[in-house]
């Protein structure tokens, strides 16, 4: 289906600007706006692995869901990525919405170079996906 490669791509493209815009972020020392990015790189991208499978939601909460269910629990995506997603959801929902919340300069460079490893191993992840579905089944 072409569309559906359209979006995996399109999601993908996102991911990748905003991962850009978080380092930007970042170098300025705005990391609350980085800590967002960060989160929003990685949704963008689990958004595009979810579309390998035909999966998709309108919630967060319910990306988060599909992603362990369909990705870490079966052992596609390591424990550890899905965690840090989640912990990444977690962090950007405090920022965003609580007072007196400041974010240390030196976690959220840990951060950045954790989601920028990440998001290339979902990459990866995605490539397999879509090479597997192409393939005929026997």
């Amino acid at each position: 289906m072409p569309w559906k490669k359209d979006i995996i791509n399109y999601r993908r493209e996102k991911a990748a600007e905003t991962l850009e815009d978080a380092k930007m972020l970042f170098e300025r020392k705005r990391l609350f706006s980085a800590v967002n990015r960060i989160y929003y790189a990685m949704f963008y991208e689990v958004i595009a692995l979810l579309h390998t499978k035909g999966l998709s939601s309108s919630k967060h909460t319910g990306v988060r869901a599909l992603f362990n269910q369909h990705f870490v629990k079966t052992g596609i995506v390591k424990v550890e990525i899905g965690k840090f997603y989640s912990e990444m959801f977690d962090f950007r929902q405090e920022g965003d919405y609580d007072d007196f919340i400041y974010f240390e300069e030196e976690k959220v460079k840990n951060w950045l170079g954790k989601a920028e490893k990440y998001i290339k191993v979902l990459e990866e992840c995605i490539d397999k996906q879509k090479a597997d579905s192409d393939q005929p089944d026997e």
